[in-house]
């Protein structure tokens, strides 16, 4: 695996699901192949996203929260306010990645996170993500493109779990869906956003990191 020399870390606070989205796809569309790899850490406004080989059979009852349909794999589910967002923006081919090793990179990191509060969890082969019991706490969902990726997980920490209601989440009817909150409901957001991304950090092994608050970067 041959390492860039930097990662770029940019904490955008909570933003709408489009912009960002769009701002995904353009970063991967003109980057370089030299150019640093990017994680963006941030929460969304409420919205369904709906994978490309999504359904509408699992849209039971959208109501009042947007659907976009994305260019992501997997099916439906559902982003907002107390959920934690890693985009991971990395030139895969550069890391000698393949999308299985990106994959387990992810889940390792959330098994390993949660182990170390003392909640067993697991993946499953036949639906991404990661699952303590029966029930889905993190969401995983990536695309590859000109070698590189973008999208990322989604990890429930306090959020409200009613919206997964209205969907069958990741296209399972019934599956329960849990919380950090429920849990170990004395780990605050920041605590487990923090923990979480030093995991990945470690599992990606950039020589360099740098970090940012600032969306206008983007642009």
């Amino acid at each position: 695996m041959t390492q860039p020399a930097a990662l770029q870390v940019r904490f955008l606070g909570r933003q709408p699901y489009q912009p960002i989205w769009k701002q995904m796809q353009a970063f991967t569309d003109q980057r370089s192949a030299d150019q640093d790899d990017e994680l963006w850490v941030l929460e969304h406004e409420s919205v369904f996203t709906q994978g490309q080989a999504g359904k509408d059979i699992h849209l039971l009852n959208p109501g009042d929260i947007p659907v976009v349909k994305v260019d992501r794999g997997g099916q439906v589910t559902w982003h907002g306010p107390g959920q934690l967002i890693i985009y991971l923006l990395l030139n895969v081919k550069r890391l000698d990645y393949g999308v299985r090793d990106l994959v387990n990179l992810i889940e390792e990191s959330l098994i390993a996170y949660l182990g170390d509060l003392g909640i067993e969890a697991h993946a499953r082969p036949d639906a991404p993500g990661v699952y303590v019991g029966d029930a889905k706490i993190a969401a995983l969902g990536l695309k590859i493109r000109r070698g590189c990726s973008f999208h990322g997980l989604s990890f429930n920490i306090n959020c409200p779990l009613d919206a997964f209601e209205r969907i069958n989440p990741c296209g399972y009817a019934g599956m329960p869906v849990t919380r950090l909150a429920d849990l170990r409901p004395e780990i605050t957001f920041q605590q487990a956003q923090e923990d979480l991304l030093n995991r990945i950090l470690r599992r990606l092994g950039h020589q360099q990191v740098t970090t940012t608050n600032t969306w206008q970067e983007l642009a």
